[in-house]
């Protein structure tokens, strides 16, 4: 017990020196957040944060491999994996540090998770099985592989997203770090309760500076390494300890952010936006918009952690179905906060569901349309030809009215005109535009007027009109007539 604590009592230390250091650098260097419509804070405030965490705890972790006691021994038995994990996460707290300083696309950033997790999932660190009960035991086979990836991007990202708030990742991820550490002692994996309780004491000396009022935030490199190494080191617990406790603990501990992750995955794909893009409806957004103070919310959710985290370790008392039903109930009370905060209902998601398959359904049929129009205009030779191919677009894209204005310097008010029959149009419910047409035979562009309509939905005329555009972008090669006499087709 002794080395655990001068562990953890090392690694806090070296983050309460390192840490005023990096705040140094990252002003000098001009490394800060400043405020947007997203964030919260409104001054410029240093966001590299996490160098001082991943320097905290390598600086304990290399002098374990020249130990010559039990714990030296254990690290030297798995150093092969020991140095693959670790330089995936250095892998991805480079990554992070990059987009830190410079930015990157998040897209980049998921894509370099992959490839950690991978390289992770190819020296044997793999869910492989979980022992449900006595009687139950789940062996994944080849579904270990995907499993692992997402469990290791997931827990990644959902520490990534909680850096929100002053002190919120930092704090739950400490809760974390301790359920796991606890488990670890508990189940006798020695090398994963140093790395646990190494990581737990550079987030304690990290919070004396990153709690509200933050003099610094962790930024990306912080909070991707924090998310990796808990991730792996609980998939690594599990490979030691197959039952549902060494997964379920780090779960619970993270309830929040996995949860708020989840929440935003899903509102995301209902809103039909980016799974990459940002937005202002987090848990923690939620709160504060409740009239919440910032302190108050990271309290608030450090109370629900070590809430959800204490129950858990209940688990590990328990045995069979009795472990389940603990689980089952803890996950409820998550789910039930996240019911009374969240943005996105169950009624709610089910109507964007329909509406969403609704409009992607139109949006297919009419590409469809778009593209067998598409011969007509293929076809045209003429001027004729091609005014009837634009007519026939019109007519399969549900547009009421199309106007050719055609200039004439006798008469300047002749046109070409389609109408849909019987006047079927609801001109009250239509989209008006004007689509310059540029032919061989202009010297400047003529105007089409069409409306469109909008049958229900805005969306959908946009984008028959957008395809519309294309048509006449694409197909206005025939030489078109420099005045009304010279078509046949004349309405005015």
């Amino acid at each position: 017990m002794k080395t655990y604590a001068t562990i953890y009592l090392g690694s806090t230390l070296f983050a309460l020196v390192i840490t005023p250091l990096v705040i140094l650098v990252a002003q000098h260097l001009k490394v800060v957040d400043a405020g947007d419509i997203r964030k919260v804070h409104q001054k410029s405030i240093p966001r590299i944060g996490g160098v001082a965490i991943f320097a905290s705890v390598m600086c304990l972790m290399v002098p374990l491999l020249f130990l010559q006691n039990v714990i030296g021994d254990s690290v030297r038995n798995i150093l092969l994996r020991l140095i693959v994990v670790f330089s995936a996460a250095t892998f991805i707290f480079i990554v992070g540090l990059i987009d830190d300083i410079i930015g990157l696309r998040a897209r980049i950033k998921f894509f370099t998770e992959l490839i950690a997790a991978i390289v992770v999932c190819a020296i044997g660190i793999r869910i492989k099985s979980v022992a449900v009960a006595d009687w139950l035991r789940l062996d994944f086979g080849w579904f270990s592989w995907p499993l692992t990836i997402l469990w290791i991007t997931g827990i990644t990202n959902a520490v990534n997203l909680s850096d929100g708030l002053d002190g919120l990742a930092a704090g739950i991820s400490a809760v974390a770090c301790a359920v796991i550490a606890i488990f670890a002692i508990y189940s006798g994996q020695i090398v994963m309760a140093i790395i646990m309780l190494a990581l737990l004491g550079s987030l304690t000396g990290f919070l004396f500076y990153n709690f509200n009022p933050a003099k610094v935030f962790m930024g990306d490199c912080g909070s991707l390494f924090i998310g990796f190494i808990i991730a792996t080191s609980s998939v690594m617990c599990s490979t030691k300890s197959p039952t549902l406790v060494g997964l379920a603990l780090p779960l619970l501990a993270l309830g929040i952010p996995v949860f708020d992750t989840l929440s935003a995955v899903l509102r995301r794909f209902l809103e039909r936006r980016s799974l990459f893009s940002p937005d202002r409806q987090h848990f923690h957004h939620r709160l504060l918009d409740m009239g919440l103070a910032q302190r108050q919310v990271v309290v608030l959710a450090y109370v629900v952690t070590l809430l959800t985290a204490g129950l858990g370790m209940f688990m590990m008392a328990t045995h069979d179905i009795n472990t389940l039903i603990v689980f089952g109930c803890i996950l409820l009370l998550l789910l039930l906060l996240f019911r009374v905060l969240s943005t996105v209902r169950l009624q709610e998601a089910i109507v964007a569901l329909q509406r969403k398959y609704k409009i992607a359904r139109q949006i297919r049929l009419e590409t469809e349309c778009f593209e067998k129009v598409q011969l007509y205009f293929r076809q045209a030779k003429t001027f004729d030809q091609w005014w009837q191919a634009v007519c026939t677009a019109a007519q399969q894209l549900g547009f009421s009215k199309l106007k050719l204005p055609l200039k004439n310097g006798n008469n300047p008010h002749k046109a070409l005109i389609w109408q849909r029959d019987g006047n079927e149009a609801d001109q009250s419910e239509t989209l008006k535009m004007k689509i310059p047409i540029r032919g061989p035979g202009t010297n400047s562009p003529l105007n089409i007027e069409v409306d469109v309509n909008i049958s229900g939905s805005l969306e959908s005329a946009g984008h028959r009109a957008a395809l519309f555009s294309r048509l006449l972008d694409g197909h206005a090669k025939v030489s078109l007539p420099a005045s009304a006499a010279e078509s046949k087709n004349i309405d005015y």
